[in-house]
């Protein structure tokens, strides 16, 4: 990614967090990037275009920070237990680069019921998230039954949504929001049949 495009997408996830997708104005994305109006045109030519970007850099800045440690190395290989706990934990965890993808995320869910072609790329992000959560419970089973490994994805990932929510407008302390998220791990391995739960986990 060139590093004006990538700088006019690090600006745009920083001002949905902060004023919301309606407030979000060329001027002052091009301010805080600190590139010319017109170069973010030509990156991007619409707010629709702008929008779309915006959200699968918020999706690929997640997956990073999941899926690597603070140094940009991948994570030592570990069972698909473990490795479901980790990515859904690492959602929740008080760094400013999570914090901002997380009120950028909601901001554009919000932003969607209003907005179809907004709603429908926000839909496959979500879908693409539900499969790679249910994929690793399927390695986990792999006997369990495509439609109850998806239902279980998309329980455990609705509630990590909601769980961001609340916990970023201070309604649920970090560390009481990750036993929760633990807590429904361990009811959806169980309701799958898969005992073999993750031990106390590091992620800090």
């Amino acid at each position: 990614m060139k590093d004006r495009r990538k700088a006019i997408l690090e600006a745009a996830a920083r001002v949905i967090a902060r004023r919301g997708v309606r407030g979000l104005r060329v001027e002052e994305l091009a301010a805080e990037a600190r590139v010319s109006k017109a170069l973010v045109y030509y990156h991007f030519e619409d707010r629709a275009g702008l929008l779309r970007h915006t959200l699968e850099f918020i999706g690929d800045r997640a997956e990073r920070y999941t899926r690597r440690d603070p140094a940009g190395r991948p994570h030592e290989p570990v069972s698909p237990l473990r490795e479901l706990e980790r990515r859904l934990l690492l959602e929740l965890q008080d760094a400013p680069e999570v914090r901002e993808n997380s009120t950028a995320w909601g901001e554009l869910r919000a932003s969607a019921v209003f907005d179809p072609e907004l709603r429908e790329e926000l839909a496959q992000a979500g879908l693409d998230w539900v499969r790679e959560i249910a994929d690793l419970l399927g390695r986990a089973g792999p006997t369990v039954p495509d439609a109850a490994l998806v239902a279980s994805a998309e329980r455990l990932t609705a509630l990590l949504e909601g769980l961001s929510t609340r916990w970023l407008i201070g309604l649920l302390p970090l560390r009481h929001a990750r036993e929760l998220m633990r807590e429904a791990i361990a009811v959806e391995l169980e309701r799958l049949e898969l005992p073999d739960r993750p031990a106390v986990c590091t992620v800090r």
